[in-house]
C-alpha cells in the first residue's frame, strides 16, 4: 500500500493492485509467481519496470517526508 500510495496508485485497494499484477504476470494462472514468472513479467511490461524502478527510487519517498 505503501508503494502505491508513493507512485500514485492510490485508486485501487492493495488487493486490486495484487491481482492486476497476478493477472500480467502469472503465465500458468496457478495463483502464485516465481522468480522466473516475475522477471520475466516485468521485463516484459513497460509499466510494471517504471512501477518497480520507481518503488526503489528513494527520492519519491524523501518528496513524501518533507511535503508532511
Amino acid at each position: 500500500q505503501a508503494i502505491q500510495a508513493i507512485n500514485g496508485y492510490t485508486n485501487m485497494s492493495a488487493e486490486e493492485f495484487t491481482n492486476m499484477i497476478f493477472q500480467k504476470i502469472d503465465v500458468n494462472n496457478d495463483g502464485e509467481l516465481t522468480l522466473e514468472e516475475f522477471i520475466n513479467g516485468v521485463e516484459s511490461d513497460e509499466d510494471l519496470m517504471e512501477l518497480i524502478t520507481k518503488s526503489f527510487d528513494l527520492s519519491n519517498v524523501l518528496k513524501v517526508i518533507q511535503n508532511g
